[in-house]
């Protein structure tokens, strides 16, 4: 007799439950999400969707598991995540306002391994060459999520919105990442932007990165997740192929007052 082995998700929560007092945010909530798979989260206003990637990422405190390829990384702390790959981006942009594009690209990359102290002083020539390498990387990785080369010498503040969406993209998918979870990516954005958004994800996909995707714009979800999963009242009430979903009468009452998710078309 043999055997066929079942490989572990990518990433999976398993049933997150958070309380702020006496107020239940989220309920045994459990999702995963494969390599080369976009798992879109939707909800109402409310619902418990920021929650959940509060939850997923240790940045809250929570009941229920983490898991990272079958690895326990529920009790790893918030800010060590990202080295093993688990990477997250705001509803608000977050750079370093001082630096170029380019220096905040190249920061995410060196803290894959970070400089030490004693090869800086001791080794200038080596750690020179070793900065130059990484900020050529940092070009290259830019390019790739539409930051064309006359921008990465600006400030952040200076690039238009559409710009600084990528550019929080382009950090969490740094090399390294495993699992990218996107809050609201499309916030803000609308015709040549969100086109621009859409072919991105798709290709991140292709990449083979894992990818979360909490989102207001039913047709960016639909067109773009393998899968979703819908909140309400911090609960699941539907988890499938968006087809599936955009049928469920649960999710047409308590996510559009019972309208038809199928009415939505990507703009």
């Amino acid at each position: 007799m043999s055997f066929c082995r079942v490989e572990a998700p990518r990433f999976a929560v398993e049933e997150l439950s958070v309380r702020f007092g006496g107020f239940q945010a989220l309920r045994d909530v459990s999702w995963s999400v494969d390599a080369g798979r976009i798992l879109g989260i939707i909800g109402p206003n409310g619902a418990g969707k920021s929650t959940c990637f509060m939850a997923a990422t240790n940045m809250t405190s929570h009941t229920g598991r983490l898991m990272l390829e079958g690895a326990d990384v529920t009790q790893v702390r918030a800010h060590q995540l990202p080295r093993l790959g688990i990477r997250r981006t705001f509803q608000q942009n977050a750079f370093f306002g001082g630096m170029t594009v380019l220096r905040n690209m190249a920061g995410a990359l060196l803290d894959r391994a970070p400089s030490s102290l004693a090869g800086s002083f001791f080794f200038p020539g080596i750690e020179s060459r070793r900065r130059r390498e990484i900020e050529a990387e940092a070009a290259q990785h830019l390019s790739r999520f539409e930051i064309e080369e006359s921008l990465h010498h600006r400030l952040p503040g200076e690039l238009s919105y559409g710009s600084q969406r990528m550019l929080s993209i382009a950090i969490a998918a740094a090399s390294g990442a495993r699992v990218v979870l996107l809050d609201e990516p499309a916030a803000g954005l609308g015709g040549p932007d969100m086109a621009a958004l859409r072919a991105l994800l798709i290709r991140m996909r292709a990449d083979g990165l894992a990818i979360v995707l909490v989102e207001h714009h039913m047709d960016l979800v639909m067109q773009v997740s393998d899968v979703v999963t819908v909140l309400d009242y911090g609960q699941v009430i539907a988890h499938g192929e968006p087809a599936a979903v955009q049928r469920d009468p649960a999710v047409i009452e308590a996510y559009l007052g019972g309208a038809d998710l199928r009415s939505f078309t990507f703009a």
